[in-house]
């Protein structure tokens, strides 16, 4: 066939990789952007009966979509292939997405925002796949590790962004949601339809892959605990540390989020540091990442001043800037392409899964421990209970399989 050679030409570069990197922001609009609105929201509806519980999920709602959703997101990638779910999964995100601009109804927002993380979880899935799909070795560590450190630098921008567009009143942050048709244009201009062998007709290679014979289910049941575990330890401190910050006497919104932000750029500096590494044993990663999610916790748990409480923070912040790419990676490694967006959206699931827990693990938790204080020291335990379980890996078997993100940085 005539596009069975000019797919030969087909060769991944910078440009294909970046038009794949972009769309995980996506998942960290879909709440940092509304953050600065919640208050503008819950006067919006303070007449709806039950406002207080139900305008919040206009914020979480998607994060839980995502968790629900991501598995099947990768079943339906593996049948009827890649490229052209996310070409309209991200339609579908831009219009949805704007929806609520033109909404006056708090169950037509919900509803909308369920058809944001559903798009949601479609784009990280496919996205995360399509890396995988395209780049192999040092390469595809390197992009796959990307998506951490652009999500949550990310996270920095949109906040700021969403609290700038709320001056005009809170339907403004829903405009930013179409940036997600320029994401589109660039997929359309540096992507195609992946199969497994580039040779061969893509009609028959892309969908149809429904089969589960040699799918790694205890691999992946691993991996999937400790994205579980690892992710509810990630986001206590992207979601508590301002609380934390208010206990310790500081009182002005604004300075409260940029000492929250300055403490985040730990996560991107901790996954540039993971792209430094090379490839090394699993167990070395969670060993040293773990360990500093103990450290930094108990750091926090103890402080007294601003200043502890931050590097608690940024320490903490460090390692789950290495762990994420390195459970990502860790998950993603060797996988033949027939399984591999279904294996992508269970641990997307997965980490969303621990996003959606990590404010009832720590509400839970200070409830019992005398406050936001027992409830990191309780975090710091329990990530010295990962250190240990690592620790303990590398004894029994060698420090298990091979994972990092070669010598090649991000932009490299």
């Amino acid at each position: 066939m005539g596009d069975t050679s000019l797919r030969r030409h087909h060769q991944p570069g910078f440009m294909t990789g970046l038009s794949l990197l972009i769309p995980i922001t996506l998942s960290t609009m879909a709440i940092v952007l509304l953050a600065p609105i919640l208050p503008s929201l819950l006067q919006e509806f303070s007449g709806v009966a039950g406002h207080e519980y139900w305008v919040p999920m206009i914020l979480t709602v998607p994060a839980l979509c995502v968790a629900v959703f991501s598995p099947v997101a990768g079943m339906l990638g593996d049948w009827f292939g890649r490229r052209r779910l996310l070409i309209a999964a991200l339609v579908a995100y831009g219009v949805v997405g704007v929806a609520p601009v033109f909404l006056t109804d708090l169950v037509a927002i919900i509803i909308s925002r369920v058809g944001v993380g559903v798009a949601e979880a479609l784009i990280m899935v496919l996205t995360t796949t399509m890396i995988g799909d395209y780049f192999k070795g040092a390469a595809r560590d390197k992009w796959l590790a990307g998506q951490t450190a652009f999500a949550s630098m990310s996270a920095l921008l949109f906040f700021n962004l969403g609290g700038q567009l709320g001056r005009f009143g809170w339907r403004a942050p829903f405009w930013v949601y179409g940036v997600a048709l320029v994401m589109l244009g660039l997929v359309l201009a540096f992507t195609w339809e992946p199969a497994e062998d580039c040779a061969a007709d893509e009609a028959e290679h892309a969908p149809h892959h429904g089969g589960w014979a040699g799918f790694p289910w205890g691999r992946m049941a691993g991996i999937i605990a400790i994205t579980i575990y690892g992710s509810v330890l990630f986001y206590t401190v992207q979601i508590q540390a301002g609380q934390g910050l208010a206990l310790l006497g500081l009182r002005d919104p604004g300075e409260i989020g940029f000492l929250t932000s300055l403490a985040s750029i730990g996560v991107p500096l901790g996954t540039f540091a993971y792209s430094r590494v090379g490839r090394v044993r699993v167990a070395w990663l969670l060993l040293v990442e773990f360990g500093l999610l103990t450290l930094g916790f108990l750091l926090m748990s103890k402080a007294g001043a601003r200043l502890p409480f931050l590097g608690g923070c940024f320490i903490n912040q460090f390692g789950a800037g290495m762990l994420l790419p390195t459970l990502l990676v860790w998950a993603m490694d060797g996988l033949p392409f027939d399984i591999r967006s279904r294996a992508a959206g269970m641990w997307t699931g997965a980490f969303s899964l621990g996003q959606f827990l990590c404010p009832v693990v720590v509400t839970f938790s200070g409830t019992y421990l005398g406050g936001l204080s027992g409830a990191f020291g309780l975090l710091s335990a329990a990530a010295g209970l990962g250190a240990l379980g690592a620790l303990l890996g590398l004894m029994k078997r060698g420090g298990g399989p091979v994972a990092g993100a070669g010598t090649v940085a991000l932009h490299g």
